[in-house]
């Protein structure tokens, strides 16, 4: 199954509790605005390459922004964000 990055980028969506949770993640005081400018940063300028299909979820990581983003795959809902270990 391929993966369509316009698809998540044009329908990607989140939660309320959703910023919550991406700020305790990443040890950050994020607004809203500040965390949906993020996530849409890193979806465009992530490659494909590390866009993966598990499951019912998408999972994006960005080395560069060091943050690994998911996304349920049939409602496009962020799920959570979590820092990339390296």
């Amino acid at each position: 199954m391929s993966i369509n990055k316009k698809q998540i980028l044009e329908n990607h969506c989140y939660t309320t509790l959703v910023y919550e949770r991406i700020n305790k993640k990443l040890e950050a005081s994020l607004s809203k605005n500040e965390s949906e400018n993020l996530i849409a940063k890193v979806l465009i300028q992530t490659s494909i390459e590390d866009y993966q299909k598990k499951g019912k979820n998408f999972y994006i990581t960005n080395k560069e922004f060091n943050i690994k983003i998911t996304i349920n795959s049939n409602t496009f809902r962020i799920i959570t964000v979590d820092k990339v270990i390296k």
